[in-house]
C-alpha cells in the first residue's frame, strides 16, 4: 500500500460527525498534521492528537484575521511553551494576505508576531508552517534567514519566480493541494520545484473545484495530487508516493 501523509489540515473545523472518517476512512493514511488556528484551536488539536494516534499537533495563530490583543497573545505563548514537547511544529503562522486585500492593515503587528513565533521554532528546535503567499513570502524569508531557519514549510504556496528561487536555495519546503489537478499555475510550481522538496497537503475543510467540486474534502484526494504530480515531473507514481511520504516523514521527524 502506498502511504499518505496530509501535511496541512485544520481538523478541527470539520464537524463532528465527520473527523473520525477524516482521520480513519482511508487505511493508507499514516499521519496529519492538524495545524491550529488559535488557541481554542491549539487545545482542541491537542486533544485530537490524544485519541488518535495519527493526528499530529501543530500550536500557532492562523494570520488571517483581527490582530490579537498583547495579553491575548501573551496568553497563547504561555500555553505554547507549557505544551511544547507534545507539538510537531509551529503553525499555521504568518501573514495576512487576503485580509490585506480586504483594506488597510497594521502589517507590522503581524511581522512582529510572526518573528515571536520564528523565534520559538528556532529555541525549540521545531519546524514551522508557514501561511505566507506572492509579495508577502520575501518578507518571511527575511525573518527565516534572520534566524537561520532551515525547517520551513510553506503552505499551499504561490508566488513569483524570484521567490521560488529563492525557497530552492534555502531548501525550504512547500506542499502541494488537490488543484494541482486543475489550477495551472501549482501545475508550473510542481513542474519546477524538486520532488526533493515536496509534501501533500489538503489544507481541509477548504473545498476543491474541478473534479472535487461539492465534496468534503478528505486526505483521500491526496492520491489523486499525486498521480497529477507524478505526470508533471514524468516520474514513476511508485517514486513519487516514496518520495513524498519520505520528504514528510523526514521533515516532521514521524
Amino acid at each position: 500500500m502506498n502511504s499518505i501523509i496530509d501535511v496541512h489540515i485544520h481538523l478541527d473545523h470539520y464537524h463532528e460527525q465527520d473527523i473520525e472518517d477524516i482521520v480513519n476512512g482511508d487505511r493508507a493514511l499514516e499521519a496529519l498534521i492538524g495545524v491550529s488556528y488559535d488557541l481554542a484551536s491549539c487545545i482542541q488539536n491537542l486533544t485530537f492528537s490524544r485519541k488518535y494516534h495519527k493526528v499530529k499537533p501543530a500550536f500557532g495563530w492562523h494570520p488571517e484575521q483581527p490582530l490579537q490583543s498583547d495579553h491575548d497573545f501573551s496568553q497563547l505563548l504561555d500555553w505554547m511553551t507549557l505544551n511544547e514537547q507534545e507539538m510537531i511544529a509551529i503553525g499555521e503562522v504568518g501573514l495576512p494576505y487576503y485580509l490585506r486585500k480586504e483594506g488597510k492593515i497594521p502589517l507590522k503587528g503581524y511581522l512582529d508576531r510572526l518573528e515571536a513565533f520564528i523565534r520559538l521554532a528556532d529555541k525549540w528546535q521545531k519546524p514551522i508552517i508557514l501561511h505566507a503567499i506572492y509579495d508577502d513570502a520575501p518578507l518571511v524569508c527575511n525573518l527565516l534567514e534572520k534566524y537561520s531557519i532551515k525547517r520551513a514549510h510553506f503552505h499551499w504556496f504561490k508566488g513569483d519566480q524570484q521567490t521560488v528561487a529563492r525557497f530552492i536555495q534555502n531548501d525550504y519546503f512547500i506542499s502541494i493541494t488537490p488543484d494541482v489537478l486543475y489550477e495551472e499555475e501549482i501545475q508550473k510550481l510542481v513542474h519546477q520545484y524538486p520532488l526533493e522538496r515536496m509534501m501533500t497537503e489538503t489544507d481541509g475543510p477548504w473545498q476543491f473545484e474541478g473534479p472535487f467540486r461539492g465534496q468534503l474534502t478528505h486526505p483521500t484526494m491526496i492520491h489523486l495530487s499525486i498521480k497529477k504530480i507524478a505526470e508533471i515531473k514524468k516520474r514513476s507514481i511508485e517514486e513519487v508516493y516514496y518520495q513524498l511520504h519520505t520528504n514528510a516523514k523526514n521533515f516532521y521527524q514521524l
